[in-house]
């Protein structure tokens, strides 16, 4: 049996980083991820007065007066949720100042997080091409935002949270009405706060009411251990599925919200299971075992999943290829707009590989097969590209090499060294 622990969970470290921010005393966070995305969220913080400082096992975060505006450009390196997450906190408190990014994050869209903080009458404005970074967020005299009501053409984790942390910071009413159910670490935690939130699902769609206006706006001061990624911690399992190993998973997160890539490789044949240990602010943590089956099946993801494994899809396309059958991804066009256009690297790579794939605008259909692969990936820097391709070197008779080796520090540092204790 193969045991190892993921990272600590991206997501919710930068929740925690900026709701520590905002929170009433001293907040201490263990188990931060030391990724590169991570780090963007305390450099943003320390650049607007919060102190985010070392300290045994992870951070102190405390804000000796108010976060306050700056005059130097936030620098939100390669992060969207940086920039997505702090652009609503910023708009929220009222603050002015400019956030900028990487060429690649340059390219990904925010006018899904911009328009609604301006119809609560945030003033923000495109410095360079419209719906892109370089965006500065104007300072607000005084006065509250209007409360919103939204309903987003797409299930979004990013936007949502954007639009809470405005709420909780104007103080402002927010309702979001979601096609879908994305993660929902930001209502956990705020709710686990003190924070006035309540979420529920009815027929695959989530909605979320936050009524701030009459509330104090004191969010409790904590202490956290961040979960394991469930994220980081599918590479490791695709691996041991690959390898035809047994691997247990330790100190991951368990929000459903976050599982639907263990659903998807039960479809595919795989035995699994989860036992909860522990709750941190709302998150559950725990144990995942899989053992792998035979020969793994195909599968077809859609839907109200695709919210649910949307950053899992990159790796369980690459182990469609090894499946016995067609899979079908539909419905995940917005994996067009991540680090790279994902669907188009997928298919691209698979095709070097000699898999047969077939490109769809919102999705792929892979075939199977049992050939050895070999060939050289191109991962357009996007981390998650070469991590699922990476996998495949688990595989005995596979040859698959990764052109840019470097670009996982964005999400898991430590991804080769575990990939090889799973591949040894």
């Amino acid at each position: 049996m193969i045991t190892c622990r993921p990272p600590g969970d991206k997501s919710i470290g930068h929740r925690a980083l900026l709701l520590a921010a905002l929170a009433n005393g001293r907040c201490g966070i263990r188990g931060l991820s030391r990724a590169a995305d991570v780090t963007s969220t305390a450099t943003a913080l320390r650049a607007l007065g919060a102190a985010v400082e070392p300290s045994p096992g992870g951070v102190t975060v405390r804000v000796p007066a108010r976060l306050r505006s700056t005059t130097e450009p936030i620098d939100c390196g390669n992060s969207g949720t940086t920039a997505r997450l702090l652009t609503g906190l910023v708009a929220g408190l009222g603050l002015s100042t400019v956030l900028d990014g990487d060429a690649s994050l340059r390219s990904r869209p925010m006018r899904r997080v911009v328009y609604p903080l301006q119809a609560m009458g945030a003033r923000i404005d495109y410095l360079d091409r419209a719906e892109r970074l370089p965006l500065r967020v104007h300072a607000r005299a005084s006065g509250a935002l209007r409360p919103l009501r939204h309903r987003p053409r797409v299930a979004s984790a990013q936007v949502k949270s954007a639009l809470l942390l405005a709420g909780v910071t104007a103080p402002a009413r927010v309702e979001i009405h979601e096609p879908g159910v994305s993660r929902d670490h930001t209502e956990r935690m705020l709710a686990a706060l003190g924070a006035p939130i309540i979420a529920t699902v009815s027929e695959g769609e989530a909605t979320i009411r936050l009524d701030a206006q009459d509330w104090d706006g004191e969010l409790s001061s904590f202490d956290l251990e961040v979960p394991g990624d469930p994220s980081g911690a599918a590479f490791l399992i695709a691996a041991a599925l690959l390898r035809r190993e047994p691997v247990t998973v330790q100190g991951v997160g368990l929000n459903p919200t976050r599982t639907g890539f263990l659903e998807v490789l039960r479809d595919m044949g795989a035995d699994v299971s989860e036992r909860q240990g522990r709750v941190c602010i709302g998150e559950p943590v725990g144990e995942i075992v899989v053992r792998p089956p035979t020969r793994l099946r195909p599968f077809e993801i859609g839907g109200h999943l695709v919210p649910r494994v949307i950053d899992e899809i990159p790796v369980l396309a690459v182990l469609a290829a090894r499946a016995a059958g067609r899979s079908r991804i539909e419905g995940a066009g917005e994996l067009r707009v991540k680090e790279s256009d994902r669907i188009g690297r997928i298919a691209a790579n698979l095709g070097l590989l000699g898999v047969p794939c077939r490109e769809q605008p919102d999705g792929l259909e892979i075939h199977g097969c049992d050939a050895p692969l070999e060939g050289h990936i191109e991962t357009g820097s996007d981390h998650r590209i070469a991590m699922a391709f990476a996998t495949l070197q688990a595989e005995p008779g596979n040859r698959v090499h990764i052109d840019d080796p470097r670009c996982v520090e964005v999400s898991f540092p430590d991804f080769w060294a575990q990939l090889d204790r799973v591949a040894s």
